[in-house]
């Protein structure tokens, strides 16, 4: 019986483009890079900033405009055109983030959008954290071999 029902959802799944999805998240990605450059292209230009102060403001930028397309409801419907080229830069962290906020905020300030904003992100901070440490621990160890 369990076979007959497995072989009936694998008939009625729809199979993924792996390799479709996979040169958009590549291109939207490097669209990506390329705004992010001109991003501190422009603010070095305009502002005279350094081009640390330049990529901070590039950051700011995009994050901003990720909340603010997430908040007007457009930034979901980009994510299922553009795939992982769209959510893997800070964007998608930003939106992760906004959208568990705006999910909660009927709960209160408290309880629901400081409870709950960070569910989703708050994983990827920790494991980057750990991440981190276990690479340069693992740096610094072959470093003294």
């Amino acid at each position: 019986m369990k076979d007959k029902y497995q072989k009936i959802v694998d008939k009625y799944t729809p199979k993924e483009a792996v390799f479709y999805n996979t040169i958009i998240a590549f291109i939207i990605g490097g669209i990506m890079g390329i705004i992010g450059e001109l991003l501190i292209e422009f603010y070095q230009y305009y502002f005279s900033v350094s081009s640390k102060e330049a990529t901070v403001c590039m950051l700011i930028t995009l994050i901003f405009l990720s909340c603010l397309f997430t908040s007007l409801g457009f930034f979901d419907k980009w994510v299922n055109f553009c795939k992982c080229g769209l959510i893997i830069p800070i964007t998608g962290f930003a939106h992760a983030t906004q959208s568990a906020a705006l999910e909660y905020r009927k709960e209160g300030l408290v309880t629901g959008i400081g409870a709950n904003m960070l569910k989703l992100s708050g994983a990827v901070i920790i494991y980057g954290i750990i991440g981190s440490f276990v690479f340069s621990l693992i740096r610094m160890l072959v470093g003294l071999v």
